[in-house]
């Protein structure tokens, strides 16, 4: 029987394990739904970030000026379909919190990492589901840096949103299908070991705020223990039988977030 192969992008797979039911929705079955202006605002802050920080890496000169064109040409310029009337912000009101966001990284944060990469492209990935079926991770570390610190290689990932901290510290809960996901494909690439990941996380709420979360090992989430199986097995379970559970207690179960909320038997 020929092999049957799945191609992911590996910045979906928190999604994945979030609502899968949504998840096939949009990966699988092709359904899509424009992004919405708080959507908008984080890809901007991550396009003015991303800059700062490659400049820094190559050695060449970005002062946060320069990484603002870069929020602002972005946020004006949006190379994705948008729904400007979703999440009742203005486009200026987004960009006031996009540029207080990105000085705060700039200034607070950025200073306090040792970056080796930024948003890097990672070779395929091949994950063996059984029954003759292989799902293919693919893609680059979209919005993620691998720093180097004292204990080892860490991958740093960058998140925005109005629900990225808790009490002023960054939120770890559900992120390690994704940071796990690229500290695997990050190894399989450079034939290094990480150490762990981290969150930087930048709040886009009427009150911008950054935190950095302690370095967490989301690989073993992954990969899982010995009688504990890890998000991969349970992913492959998922792939092999085309069981793709439904999440109706997602934060992100409604019609703003999800394509397949119309026709969606279990909301």
């Amino acid at each position: 029987m020929e092999a049957k192969i799945f191609t992911v992008r590996a910045s979906s797979w928190g999604r994945l394990f979030d609502c899968a039911h949504a998840w096939e929705a949009t990966h699988i079955l092709g359904m899509k739904k424009p992004a919405g202006m708080r959507a908008l605002l984080g890809t901007a802050v991550h396009a003015g970030t991303a800059a700062f920080d490659r400049a820094r890496l190559d050695g060449t000169d970005c002062t946060p000026d320069d990484a603002a064109g870069v929020l602002v040409d972005e946020l004006r310029n949006p190379t994705q379909e948008v729904d400007m009337a979703q999440d009742g912000l203005s486009i200026d009101e987004a960009e006031r919190i996009a540029l207080v966001v990105l000085v705060k990284y700039c200034a607070e944060i950025a200073p306090s990492f040792e970056y080796i990469d930024v948003e890097t492209t990672l070779d395929p990935l091949n994950i063996d589901c059984g029954n003759g079926m292989t799902v293919r991770l693919t893609g680059t570390m979209d919005r993620a840096r691998v720093a180097a610190t004292e204990g080892g290689i860490v991958v740093p990932d960058v998140k925005t949103g109005t629900r990225v901290l808790v009490d002023g510290k960054a939120v770890t809960q559900g992120r390690a299908a994704q940071t796990g996901t690229y500290q695997l494909m990050y190894e399989a690439t450079k034939k290094v070991t990480t150490v762990g990941s981290q969150i930087i996380a930048l709040s886009t709420s009427s009150r911008p705020a950054a935190a950095v979360s302690p370095i967490f090992d989301a690989r073993r989430v992954m990969v899982g223990e010995p009688e504990k199986p890890g998000l991969l097995e349970h992913a492959a379970a998922m792939f092999r039988t085309g069981l793709f559970p439904p999440n109706p207690s997602s934060v992100l179960c409604s019609p703003k977030y999800c394509a397949r909320w119309s026709s969606c038997l279990f909301r």
